[in-house]
């Protein structure tokens, strides 16, 4: 595990806020990680068997959590936490990431005209789904600034690095 001690300091005294900011961005892409294997894993499951748009967003939107869960809570896992208590570090560290994450991927990915419909051999679904989590990303990098900036977050983290 990378050393992360002091980081929530560093970026209490970083005038500029550039390393707040850096650590939003390094956040947002763990979350995006484990949110995009979900999401991706998902939808095209749903595409391929067929299923209407309902079923596969939530199927879609299950598995971003799960895997977005578990990105943080394997290295919590092996840092010596407890399941219960790397569980509720994650629930704590992530759930308002990921949720605003999969409301805004999800909610570009039902906005692009066909993109739901569209096969899995379809640039416009590979390219819609893309576009859905890079504009999801953008959004959720300020929500992680503002988090960890209250020592929240993906901050909550930081604590069991080692």
């Amino acid at each position: 595990m990378a050393d992360h001690s002091g980081h929530h300091d560093a970026a209490a005294t970083d005038p500029g806020g550039r390393e707040l900011t850096r650590m939003a961005i390094s956040a947002t892409l763990h979350c995006l990680t484990g949110c995009a294997i979900g999401e991706v894993l998902g939808v095209v499951i749903g595409t391929a068997l067929g299923w209407d748009t309902l079923p596969t967003i939530a199927l879609a939107i299950a598995l971003a959590f799960v895997f977005g869960y578990s990105f943080t809570m394997v290295p919590l896992l092996r840092a010596g936490l407890g399941l219960a208590a790397a569980l509720g570090v994650a629930l704590a560290a992530d759930t308002l990431s990921i949720t605003v994450m999969e409301i805004v991927d999800n909610l570009v990915l039902v906005l692009v005209p066909g993109a739901m419909d569209a096969g899995l051999d379809s640039v416009l679904f590979w390219a819609s789904l893309a576009a859905a989590l890079a504009v999801a990303f953008v959004v959720t990098v300020p929500v992680n600034r503002a988090l960890i900036r209250r020592g929240k977050g993906h901050a909550v983290v930081h604590r069991y690095h080692h």
